[in-house]
């Protein structure tokens, strides 16, 4: 046989072996991640999962919009009476009293979805185009026992009441969910519970998790970082946004691009392959049921215990929240969520 056509049928089969390969993995980690959340599901009781995921239209976010700007007095308001532990029943149902209340003085109508071991506080404004999708924006509002959670997560709940203030009156192409997911510090109880309804994933075409977003610190080394991260670190010092979104989504991570903005917080993208397995510390939060069904999701966060010494302790009071890094953290999420909310 001569030595080109050796070398022709030698190319040939590694590249068919390597499709085989490349096509025989993707589909084996897909499944392996579905099967971890899936056993983590199980072992937490939860109902069962959706085993394919939901596809859902790409996103344009080319638009520059900014948000009406927000209140510092509201949010900090929003932590201040916040500033109880929300691990027993009573507590946490009069967090959704609180949520409720302020809800309907913005003029939203609340409802309650229950799972069997916690309560959802869900309510939507509609966009001007029915066809153009939804777009969800959520935090959870229970607390680990023995702390107020002033950062983790009264600081979310904060963000999503004003954003839904702001954006009451803000007409916009999408339809703008909101969602207080409850028992997120048992195992995501509350998200995967709403996830599993199909009726909540109608159209849905994005979604925005708070997660701790009202710490920052200042001094040189205060940032650690989770193992296998995808980017050199930026920094030593816990002053910016982190927005952590799985790789295949990458307009969600675009519409946080604040840099027309120059007074607020600096902000880091972090996009995440293979939905995250190879860094488990990012699969901590709500947005990973919403991952695990081919929905994209970003993670807003301050970057909790990698920062913060505050984290699931008694310390995390509302003194502890750096109010101007925290009020440049909800005038970008306002800000992302118009822009998403008018894409079409």
């Amino acid at each position: 046989m001569k030595k080109w056509l050796w070398w022709g049928w030698l190319f040939a089969i590694a590249t068919t072996t390597t499709i085989f390969f490349y096509s025989y993995t993707n589909n084996f980690i897909s499944n392996w991640y579905s099967s971890l959340l899936a056993f983590q599901l199980t072992t937490n009781n939860t109902p069962e999962v959706v085993q394919q995921p939901i596809p859902t239209p790409k996103l344009n976010t080319t638009q520059a919009i900014a948000a009406p700007k927000v209140s510092n007095h509201q949010i900090l308001a929003h932590i201040k009476a916040l500033n109880f532990e929300r691990y027993e029943d009573n507590s946490r149902s009069k967090t959704r009293d609180y949520i409720i209340n302020k809800l309907k003085k913005f003029g939203w109508s609340p409802t309650l979805q229950t799972f069997e071991y916690g309560i959802n506080v869900v309510a939507e404004k509609p966009g001007t185009n029915p066809k153009a999708g939804t777009i969800l924006l959520a935090a959870h509002y229970d607390t680990v026992i023995g702390s107020s959670g002033a950062d983790d997560n009264a600081s979310g709940v904060a963000t999503v009441l004003e954003v839904a203030r702001l954006l009451s009156n803000f007409p916009t192409a999408r339809t703008l969910k909101i969602a207080f997911f409850d028992l997120e510090e048992k195992g995501l109880l509350g998200s995967f519970a709403f996830a599993n309804q199909p009726e909540n994933l109608t159209n849905l075409q994005g979604v925005i998790v708070l997660d701790m977003v009202g710490f920052a610190c200042h001094t040189p080394g205060c940032q650690q970082y989770p193992p296998g991260l995808p980017i050199t670190p930026p920094s030593d010092k816990g002053d910016f946004l982190a927005v952590i979104g799985d790789a295949e989504n990458p307009q969600l991570l675009a519409a946080f691009n604040n840099k027309n903005f120059s007074d607020l917080p600096p902000v880091i993208t972090l996009p995440i392959p293979l939905k995250g397995i190879a860094t488990p510390d990012l699969l901590r939060s709500d947005h990973a049921p919403f991952w695990m069904r081919g929905i994209g999701a970003v993670l807003i966060t301050d970057t909790a215990n990698f920062r913060s010494p505050h984290y699931h302790k008694p310390t995390d009071k509302p003194d502890t929240i750096d109010q101007e890094f925290f009020t440049g953290v909800v005038q970008i999420v306002a800000n992302a969520t118009a822009i998403l909310l008018q894409t079409q």
